[in-house]
């Protein structure tokens, strides 16, 4: 699944496939193959999955911050 899933991820986020790719794998195979058979649904799952690793860098970006102006080592 993952070999067919990859290339259609690759055009829409080339940076992050391998990452979304992966991320999208952790799901059941009913919905993997859903999403291979709708554009528009896979679509929707790769945003959704952007969104969270958006938000997860910012996390670590201001956990990054804190730590500098506390001296930490990370």
């Amino acid at each position: 699944i993952g070999e067919r899933l990859h290339p259609l991820v690759s055009a829409r986020e080339p940076e992050h496939a391998n990452k979304v790719t992966g991320m999208l794998l952790e799901l059941d195979n009913s919905e993997l193959f859903a999403l291979l058979d709708s554009p528009e649904a896979l679509t929707q799952k790769v945003n959704e999955a952007m969104d969270v690793l958006r938000q997860h860098q910012q996390l670590q970006q201001q956990q990054l911050a804190i730590c500098d102006r506390k001296r930490c080592s990370t």
